[in-house]
């Protein structure tokens, strides 16, 4: 059974194009994956015009709105009192969005509730996802 949280956020834009003072974007959770979030944009807020899903660590999310998280494709960090700044890197450029901490605390609240950290590990189907794996090998 798939349990998956979702949770609507206004992103304010600081550096992409199409230019948008704010953007809805959705943070979503999935317990059958549960070291990861994603974080949905819609097609106009992006270069090519179609929708956007980053996905990267919980982890990184949550070490992000306290102190500089990231060195890849996804960074995180704590701006003022109560934003966030969330890069996104691609070969297309870089988008930079600010995202009420609040919101992202929240949505982080509400994922630990499903999965307590540490306790990831018990919900993934190593077998299962190996299988899938080899069935495709063949």
């Amino acid at each position: 059974m798939s349990i998956v949280i979702e949770q609507a956020v206004e992103a304010r834009l600081v550096a992409a194009a199409p230019r948008m003072a704010s953007i809805p974007a959705t943070l979503s959770y999935d317990v059958r994956d549960p070291f990861a979030v994603r974080m949905s944009f819609p097609a106009p807020a992006t270069l090519e015009g179609v929708d956007v899903c980053w996905t990267f660590a919980r982890e990184l999310l949550a070490c992000g709105v306290t102190e500089p998280a990231g060195a890849g494709d996804v960074r995180v960090r704590p701006y003022g009192y109560d934003r966030t700044v969330m890069e996104f890197h691609a070969s297309e450029g870089t988008a930079i969005v600010h995202v009420r901490t609040g919101e992202l605390e929240n949505f982080l609240a509400d994922s630990t509730q499903l999965v307590p950290v540490g306790e990831e590990h018990l919900h993934v189907d190593v077998d299962g996802d190996l299988a899938e794996l080899m069935r495709d090998a063949f």
